[in-house]
């Protein structure tokens, strides 16, 4: 199972973003969603996607308190981002 880190810090590429981390968590991969910087834009088709990644096992990280408190992301600090990515196989920046 290769491990998988989507950093999202472009609003513009959320959607793009969360969709290939889907993609690859239905491919049975280890995936981590990291939202950087600016707070999501919260659809509904975003909340099942959201949704979706928690089923298959992924993680979702922010470093805005809003994205915590209001979406269910787990609080992130840029030292903390950094540990973490080191685990990774994959980086995949947005």
């Amino acid at each position: 199972m290769r491990k998988v880190a989507f950093l999202v810090k472009d609003k513009e590429e959320d959607w793009e973003g969360l969709r290939s981390t889907l993609g690859l968590a239905v491919e049975n991969n280890s995936v981590c969603l990291f939202v950087l910087d600016h707070e999501v834009e919260m659809t509904e088709a975003y909340r099942e996607n959201l949704d979706w990644v928690l089923d298959m096992e992924g993680e979702l990280y922010s470093n805005v308190p809003a994205n915590v408190e209001k979406h269910g992301f787990k609080a992130v600090t840029y030292e903390e981002l950094g540990q973490k990515l080191k685990e990774m196989d994959f980086i995949v920046p947005f």
